[in-house]
């Protein structure tokens, strides 16, 4: 702790010092600090927060770019964490103060990369020596098991978060029970879309085509619906 708490944490404190509590750096270094700490489950259980967080708190990005940023995240050979960092780009691009906007994003790329993954090391460091101790825990491991079962439920929040946007143009929140889930204007449907998506599930889930011959297929008819009005 002596060690990884001032690696980790002591960027971020010098930028509050630096930039006051209210600037985007900040704003990058506080939530993706908290992100790191309190996200279980992998990449897509954290995106689901990231994405909401991002787009409908902190407006960051719209969320089309969010979008685009998994879709980019998808295709390169890497971890889908990453589009984090495309998030953190896009952040600091848009409120750069006196720098240059591509110095300010790239500066936010770091920094996010730099809170995201400095936490990892602190809990390996850690928690490592006690690994094997407390896998007989009985409390532990049913804490564990239940965070398992919660995150199958957001990981499916994250789905429909991306459907939504995706295959609809316009969504909206409607207050329900004290809750303001997001619905979509069933007049702003994308007909490429969701045609594209019902291809892609029957030919996976009915003709058990491979994940990358029906990425490659949906590329190519994506490419060529972009020229089709919707």
């Amino acid at each position: 702790m002596a060690i990884w708490v001032p690696i980790w944490l002591g960027p971020v404190f010098l930028l509050v010092l630096v930039t006051g509590t209210t600037s985007v750096w900040t704003q990058i270094g506080a939530f993706f600090s908290a992100m790191a700490m309190v996200t279980f489950g992998g990449a897509y259980a954290v995106l689901a927060y990231v994405a909401q967080a991002a787009v409908e708190s902190y407006g960051w990005l719209a969320p089309s770019e969010m979008v685009d940023g998994l879709g980019l995240a998808e295709t390169t050979p890497g971890p889908l964490i990453m589009v984090l960092q495309f998030v953190g780009f896009l952040a600091a691009y848009r409120s750069p103060g006196a720098l240059d906007p591509l110095l300010a994003g790239c500066l936010g790329s770091l920094l996010t990369t730099w809170v995201t993954f400095a936490p990892c090391f602190f809990w390996i460091f850690l928690g490592a020596p006690y690994v094997e101790a407390l896998r007989g825990n009985k409390a532990l491991s049913a804490a564990l098991t239940a965070i398992t079962a919660a995150v199958v439920g957001v990981v499916a929040n994250l789905s429909l978060w991306f459907a939504l946007h995706v295959i609809f143009r316009e969504v909206h929140p409607v207050e329900f029970l004290g809750m303001a889930p997001t619905v979509p204007r069933l007049g702003s449907i994308d007909w490429r879309a969701a045609l594209l998506a019902t291809a892609a599930m029957v030919a996976m889930l009915r003709f058990k085509v491979g994940m990358i011959p029906t990425l490659i297929s949906c590329a190519l008819a994506g490419a060529l619906f972009a020229h089709v009005p919707a």
